[in-house]
């Protein structure tokens, strides 16, 4: 069955065209991806096909007799109503009933023998259960409070449990997994990849994308390119479709050429042939124009020195309303490090992050800073942009150019065509940016100015899957540290090296990416350790011998470290161009005997934290 219909559909916003004769056809348990740069049109196109926005020419149409929800970034809530009543408004009749059975439970109403009754003709204890457990997970515990009063990844959540109880035939997702930590989005993956549900959404979350969907659909120079299959199936397929682009670019470049002269040579003769190969002309410009290039990120940048001491942490640890969030964190960063920082919400991420920025202070020990450190720092609450200015003269306000080695520079335009931002998008006041394109042009705003240390606090939200990519690139060739919380797990998995893991007011230095500390744990549970016997055993335990593990645990820590330290400190030996060839073979042999001894220490870590 048909549930979606789009043919010959085009959307302009003034002289600017984001997309034309659009055709695309959803059927009933097609799960869709859309994907696209920033400011072509995602967030314009779910709108128009949701009913919020007219079409400038062309046919849209969805099923009628389904029900069908959109779910945007912004979700639209009644602020007046508490969290309960938002969530059980609905027309389903078995939410409904479920809705009057937990009001007569809350409040001792008469009539709880009739809601009872209700549900049972239903047969709705299943639905029940399950709308339990869908605000279990996503943590809205909060059903008393008014929608006015939560914050704006709280109204998020809401709004996610409210679609997903509510059950529709076709859902619209924008950005769903924006405000949801690791567990949920994992949580939601599952959930929407064993439902029968018909989906189309837009997220920059790859591994989603590639978990859930079985069709791409790409919106590219305001057209769409359908592709079958998964996520990775669709960058294959793509590689391929780029390929043979290429192959057509250079024939149309070599025609363009000889007809170009013949345009040169302005002919006498204006008969039909010769118009119509004028007109012909200006189509191959046309495509030519319209030509992406995509350009390698390998940015030879001078960074600013790091010295010897770069950022320490001291016995540092913080509490918020008597709930201790992480206790007596001793680390220092490496001018190389490549750190994730991965917990559930409120186990005090963004908080560490402030700490270690020094805007707020621990409740005891000390952060210290080194002379020569010099941090950007990437955060959902820091972007501050004047719409009045145009994106180039944003940037340029902070610097002109950026230093590469070599004595080169590289001008703030240059900077911003790498991260996609192209002539007349440069030009584009900050006021008629998307929201993706604000992100993007905020994070050139703290590159510009040459950091040595960035600190990255959800850098992917709103961004597309496009601009990840040069980030990751860029972030691959950085020659400083890197700190980073993200939700987004491809991201993360190919940027760190190690992870500091939140929670139960511990923290633990976990040495690989997210998926390899998710195997882990996945390899504890399926030798059970976490069974209720095993976890029995570990309260019986002594008190002596937990503290005497936490303290071995530490010590093998501090040795991983040192270790760690030693080698950043030979590998930047190897940099010397004056290195005899005896020297060269020293280097290597210690830097194999170091590599050996941290294989060690690091399985000894993981046994130990079994």
């Amino acid at each position: 069955m048909n549930y979606l219909t789009l043919e010959q559909v085009a959307r302009s916003y003034g002289d600017r065209v984001l997309f034309k004769d659009l055709t695309l056809y959803i059927n009933q348990g097609d799960k869709v991806a859309l994907v696209a740069k920033n400011g072509t049109g995602k967030t314009s196109l779910l709108q128009l096909i949701s009913g919020f926005e007219p079409a400038d020419q062309g046919k849209v149409w969805l099923h009628p007799h389904i029900k069908t929800v959109f779910l945007s970034q912004d979700p639209n809530l009644n602020h007046d109503l508490s969290v309960f009543e938002e969530v059980y408004t609905s027309s389903n009749p078995v939410v409904r009933a479920i809705s009057h059975y937990e009001h007569c439970m809350k409040t001792n109403d008469a009539s709880l023998q009739d809601a009872i009754m209700e549900i049972d003709r239903l047969n709705g204890w299943n639905y029940e259960a399950k709308v339990k457990q869908i605000l279990s997970v996503l943590e809205v515990d909060y059903l008393d409070q008014k929608i006015h009063s939560l914050s704006g990844g709280q109204k998020k959540r809401v709004a996610l449990a409210k679609v997903l109880i509510d059950e529709p035939d076709f859902l619209i997702l924008d950005e769903p997994t924006n405000h949801l930590d690791l567990e949920m989005i994992e949580w939601l993956q599952d959930y929407l990849k064993q439902s029968k549900i018909t989906l189309l959404t837009v997220t920059h979350d790859r591994y989603f994308l590639d978990a859930i969907c079985n069709q791409i659909v790409e919106l590219d120079q305001q057209q769409l390119f359908k592709y079958q299959g998964s996520y990775t199936q669709y960058l294959e397929k793509k590689a391929e479709r780029e390929a043979n682009r290429q192959v057509v670019y250079e024939k149309n470049k070599n025609l363009y050429r000889k007809e170009l002269e013949w345009m040169r040579r302005q002919p006498q003769a204006r008969g039909t042939k010769a118009k119509a190969r004028i007109d012909e002309f200006y189509e191959i410009e046309e495509k030519l124009k319209n030509k992406t290039e995509e350009d390698s990120l390998f940015l030879d940048i001078q960074m600013t020195r790091l010295g010897s001491k770069i950022l320490e942490l001291h016995n540092v640890s913080k509490s918020f309303e008597n709930k201790k969030l992480f206790s007596g964190i001793d680390y220092k960063f490496t001018s190389r490090d490549r750190l994730g920082i991965i917990g559930r919400n409120g186990t005090g991420k963004s908080t560490l992050l402030d700490i270690i920025t020094q805007k707020i202070l621990p409740d005891t020990g000390k952060v210290i800073h080194g002379e020569t450190l010099k941090i950007a720092y990437y955060t959902q609450k820091g972007m501050r942009l004047k719409e009045d200015k145009k994106a180039i003269d944003v940037v340029k306000d902070i610097a002109e150019y950026i230093p590469m080695n070599g004595g080169k520079k590289l001008a703030a335009s240059q900077l911003m065509e790498r991260f996609l931002f192209d002539g007349p998008r440069q030009q584009t006041f900050v006021s008629k940016l998307s929201g993706g394109e604000k992100r993007r042009l905020y994070l050139l705003t703290l590159l510009i100015e040459n950091p040595n240390f960035l600190i990255l606090d959800e850098p992917t939200n709103d961004l597309d899957i496009f601009t990840l990519q040069v980030l990751e690139d860029f972030l691959q060739y950085f020659p400083g540290a890197v700190l980073l919380v993200t939700h987004d797990r491809y991201f993360m998995d190919k940027i760190v090296d190690h992870v500091f893991v939140l929670g139960e007011d511990q923290l633990r230095d976990f040495p690989g990416n997210y998926s390899d500390y998710k195997s882990f744990k996945e390899e504890l549970k399926s030798r059970g350790n976490t069974s209720e016997g095993q976890l029995k055993k570990n309260q019986e335990q002594p008190k002596e011998t937990k503290q005497i593990d936490r303290k071995e645990l530490k010590k093998i820590e501090k040795q991983i470290q040192k270790l760690e330290e030693e080698k950043n400190e030979i590998t930047s030996m190897f940099e010397s161009a004056n290195l005899s060839s005896d020297q060269i073979m020293n280097l290597s042999q210690k830097l194999h005997e170091i590599q050996n001894q941290l294989d060690e220490k690091e399985m000894q870590w993981l046994e130990m934290s079994e």
